[in-house]
């Protein structure tokens, strides 16, 4: 064997990985964290102070669940 016997290179283009999108802001992100807690927190103090709330409480927040899954599938699927 010769120092010339190497593997053929591709000559075709390289391929790149593709460049993803912009990087979520991080005041955003920490924003979007604070307000989840907050509400989240704020659920469960109504839940237990006030025992009678907790049904109407779960059927909103099922409700908003599916709201926030469908919002999320239409902004991905926006974005392809």
């Amino acid at each position: 064997m010769s120092a010339n016997d190497s593997q053929p290179q591709p000559s075709g283009p390289s391929r790149q990985p593709s460049p993803q999108g912009p990087a979520p802001d991080p005041l955003q992100t920490l924003l979007l964290v604070l307000v989840v807690v907050l509400v989240l927190g704020a659920t469960g103090y109504l839940c237990v102070a006030h025992p009678s709330l907790t049904a109407p409480i779960a059927a909103v927040g099922g409700v908003g669940a599916a709201l926030a899954t469908a919002i999320g599938i239409v902004l991905a699927n926006r974005r392809h």
